[in-house]
């Protein structure tokens, strides 16, 4: 005998739609028998309207008013039966008090985007007009759970042994020179998945994907009269739906399946997938900004305000989120469990990770509620955590940030200090050691592992690497601001001359310096990431903000694969040798070394003896470990010498059944990569310089 629920059948009809109350969980819209369950939350709204719309005929619908018995708590919901769910789009109008003395900014005219909304549509196609004059400018869509993982699920890679890879979906195979079908999208990066495996690195850390508008904020350039965009895409619109506009299908409404199918693709080959997310704020801006969502379904608990009804701005781009009152805080954890358990993403990177850390009023909690959800969250408990521990208001927490056990940090001190250090500026020394260690200064004393350190040296945020070696100083005129954005802290060294240069020594000489930062990078305990194409020399011209420039300017030239092919070849062994060698990927600041070595030790030109003096140059590193498998030891030797002359490395004496092999010599313009490695039967070198030098011991052959 069949049973049909009752409470499964419409009670009423409401503007010519059979409907019934719904289910408070979970918000947004979901699939029922027949129908589909709206919800939505509002502490102080009085009133609480559904609005449909035809994406087919980009029509309205209906206007339900959802009857005050249907409200449960401060939750409005209803079920309506027998919509189109793939023609349907929804919004929300609420009433309430408009005092934004108060904090109240409720509007019963304004369509609001549901903000658990899986779907966004009106910017389906990066780049083209809005309609300006639509009402409702992002409508949400519902999704579709019906794509074939085929097994696939996160891959969980030790910290230790990630090697990350930061890029932009859209700049990554945008340019011509990529040779991609489906340039500037999810499935253009599936394309290139064979270059990234042959780079060897095995996580891609994707900057911003959740839904935002490219359009906000944008405007002519003054002077050359391009086009200015939000390029990057920190400002979120929707918090649970992949952009679009970086999908080859978004016109059809299909970035879901493209996304997923990226993820899957990127499992098979073995590369982790992480998401740069911005919690810190939202594109609604201070009070001149629109009203998108939040503002008009909760402002008050949405943002942080100042007793006048102001936006607080830690974010330092108008308005900052509340992210650790209990509602916000359930919206950010059921954002990472959705893009965890339905994306199968890997890991998360946190955008002014900082603020999660703030109260309503903006003082730093020693305990966040957030942060600590997170970390003992069950759904995220395989998931990297990534703080950029800093924030636009001030609070630099690196080394300090509130981890309770799981949260790794981006380490801005590693980057300053190996700047630092590589341009050659006194008294970088005994700050370098503590970084090429994993930072013990900054995790050991908390009970933080090496791995806890994100090492880079470039990310999306400043200059690429050959920028870092060729300016001095920030060329940001592309972005209209009359050079007056971005950081001016940069440590960077153009070598002789300020932008490109015909001299063979000045190019000889950055290429060297390319490779010294990352000799010095994979050689370094903790989890190393590389910027898209600083493997190869990428440019941004000298522009270290491109925040808002989508153009040849900011998108990878392949071309640049060719011409600097050695420095990629080098990037590839680089990475492939730090791969090799367990004993650079040693997490744990107590390891006790090999039976011969400790686990990490410095030297100078003399083995065991470091001149820590302001003004020394030389400095060389030996991390060692057993070898698991057959009872051989693993060791690495790496000699920097930052000074503009040749520096004699007497080596450390082996035991007498091992040999130094020779792999990397930064310092031989013809071969800096030894083939192999070759056995090195002198006791010392000579370092050139502005050179570095590895090496790897390995049994004598008999």
């Amino acid at each position: 005998m069949n049973y049909e629920r009752i409470d499964n059948l419409p009670t009423d009809t409401l503007e010519g739609y059979r409907t019934r109350p719904g289910k408070p969980l979970p918000f947004g819209v979901s699939h029922v028998p027949g129908g589909l369950n709206f919800s939505i939350y509002t502490s102080a709204g009085t009133a609480c309207s559904l609005v449909l719309f035809s994406r087919e005929n980009n029509t309205c619908l209906a206007e339900i008013k959802i009857p005050d018995h249907y409200r449960i708590g401060d939750v409005y919901a209803i079920v309506v039966y027998g919509l189109d769910d793939e023609d349907i789009e929804y919004g929300f109008k609420v009433d309430g008090p408009n005092a934004p003395e108060l904090g109240y900014r409720f509007n019963s005219k304004n369509i609001l985007m549901d903000p658990y909304a899986k779907v966004v549509s009106g910017r389906d196609v990066w780049g083209e007009e809005p309609d300006w004059s639509n009402p409702y400018q992002y409508r949400s869509r519902v999704a579709f759970d019906d794509f074939d993982w085929e097994g696939d699920h996160p891959l969980e890679i030790d910290d230790a042994d990630l090697v990350i890879y930061e890029l932009h979906v859209r700049s990554f195979t945008k340019s011509e020179t990529s040779n991609n079908k489906f340039k500037g999208t999810y499935a253009g990066i599936v394309e290139k998945i064979p270059y990234l495996k042959s780079l060897g690195i095995n996580a891609v850390e994707l900057m911003p994907v959740f839904e935002f508008d490219e359009f906000e904020n944008s405007r002519i350039h003054p002077d050359t009269g391009e086009r200015l965009y939000n390029y990057w895409g920190y400002s979120t619109v929707g918090f649970f739906a992949p952009k679009a506009g970086l999908a080859e299908s978004g016109r059809f409404g299909m970035q879901v399946d493209e996304f997923k199918q990226l993820v899957k693709q990127l499992h098979q080959a073995g590369i982790e997938v992480i998401l740069d997310v911005v919690f810190n704020h939202t594109a609604e801006g201070n009070e001149r900004g629109p009203t998108i969502s939040f503002k008009g379904l909760d402002n008050k608990i949405y943002y942080m305000l100042t007793p006048e009804g102001y936006y607080f701005n830690f974010s330092g781009t108008g308005n900052t989120l509340n992210c650790n009152n209990p509602v916000v805080r359930n919206l950010v954890l059921d954002c990472l469990r959705y893009w965890t358990s339905e994306y199968h993403i890997d890991g998360f990177r946190f955008d002014l990770a900082s603020i999660l850390g703030r109260d309503p009023w903006g003082a730093p909690l020693s305990n966040p509620p957030l942060l600590e959800s997170l970390a003992f969250d069950p759904i995220l408990s395989s998931c990297k955590l990534i703080a950029e521990a800093w924030d636009a208001g001030g609070l630099y927490q690196v080394g300090t940030f509130p981890a309770f056990g799981r949260w790794s940090e981006w380490n801005g001190k590693y980057r300053d200090t190996l700047r630092r250090y590589l341009k050659g500026d006194d008294g970088q020394l005994g700050e370098m050691a503590q970084r090429v260690q994993g930072s013990p200064d900054l995790y050991q004393w908390n009970g933080r592992s090496p791995a806890t350190s994100i090492n880079f040296i470039t990310c999306h945020d400043g200059f690429t690497l050959a920028d870092l070696v060729s300016f001095n100083g920030k060329h940001n005129e592309a972005n209209g601001e009359n050079n007056q954005d971005g950081g001016n802290d940069n440590y960077s060294w153009n070598c002789g001359v300020e932008g490109w240069s015909d001299d063979s020594n000045i190019i000889s000489l950055r290429r060297k310096q390319c490779m010294n930062a990352l000799s010095m990078l994979m050689t370094s305990r903790g989890t190393p990431m590389l910027l898209m194409g600083d493997e190869f020399g990428r440019s941004q011209q000298g522009n270290n903000n491109a925040y808002c420039i989508d153009s040849p300017l900011t998108w990878v030239d392949w071309n640049l694969l060719e011409s600097n092919s050695m420095l990629f070849e080098f990037t590839q062994h680089l990475i492939r040798f730090r791969h090799n060698h367990p004993c650079l990927r040693i997490n744990d600041f107590a390891h006790q070394g090999s039976k011969y070595f400790p686990s990490c030790s410095f030297h100078g030109t003399s083995p065991w003896q470091v001149n820590w003096s302001n003004e020394t140059k030389q400095l060389a590193w030996l991390m060692s470990c057993e070898q698991s498998e057959n009872g051989d030891i693993d060791t690495v030797y790496v000699a920097t010498n930052t000074a503009h002359y040749a520096t004699w490395f007497d080596l450390p004496s082996l035991p007498n059944d091992y040999e130094w092999q020779l792999n990397f010599n930064t310092g031989d313009s013809q071969t800096p990569v030894t083939q192999g490695s070759s056995s090195f039967s002198d006791q010392g070198i000579l370092v050139g310089e502005r050179s570095v030098v590895i090496f790897s011991a390995s049994r004598s052959e008999t």
